[in-house]
């Protein structure tokens, strides 16, 4: 399972040079071909840029179309999961919404192909290509 980040959807929504590739990881999920999980923070942080840039009716189809996909679900982050996210910000030095996206990926047990918190997490930067996917590591500071 993959933990999609905020930018997947707006390469697509915002139609930027990356898009064709979201497209397609999003076309997987649509069909059920992968599974992932969307943080209701992502969800929440696209309707708050949508909102700011007039754009209700891309919104509204925005949200519209999280109910058709078969492979991906929406994930409520729980105030623990908030406050894991708090000690994963201090101890790794990470900005609270990677925090709290990565708190998400290792609640569900999220897979993605790389090293790194920002690679852990799918973004526009590392699409899969491939059902090959590697497992999300503990923080380094877990015991």
């Amino acid at each position: 399972m993959y933990l999609v980040d905020t930018n997947i959807f707006l390469e697509v929504i915002l139609p930027r040079k990356r898009s064709s590739g979201c497209k397609r990881f999003l076309a997987m999920l649509r069909d059920g071909r992968a599974s992932g999980v969307v943080s209701d923070f992502s969800v929440h942080s696209i309707m708050v840029l949508l909102d700011s840039m007039k754009r209700r009716e891309k919104l509204r189809t925005f949200l519209a179309s999280l109910t058709g996909y078969k492979g991906l679900r929406v994930r409520f982050t729980s105030i623990a999961e908030e406050l894991k996210a708090v000690e994963l910000a201090e101890k790794e030095e990470l900005d609270i919404d990677d925090a709290i996206q990565y708190a998400v990926a290792l609640s569900v047990g999220a897979e993605a192909s790389a090293r790194d918190i920002a690679e852990r997490i799918v973004n526009f930067a590392r699409l899969p290509t491939t059902q090959k996917r590697g497992t999300i590591e503990q923080p380094k500071s877990a015991p």
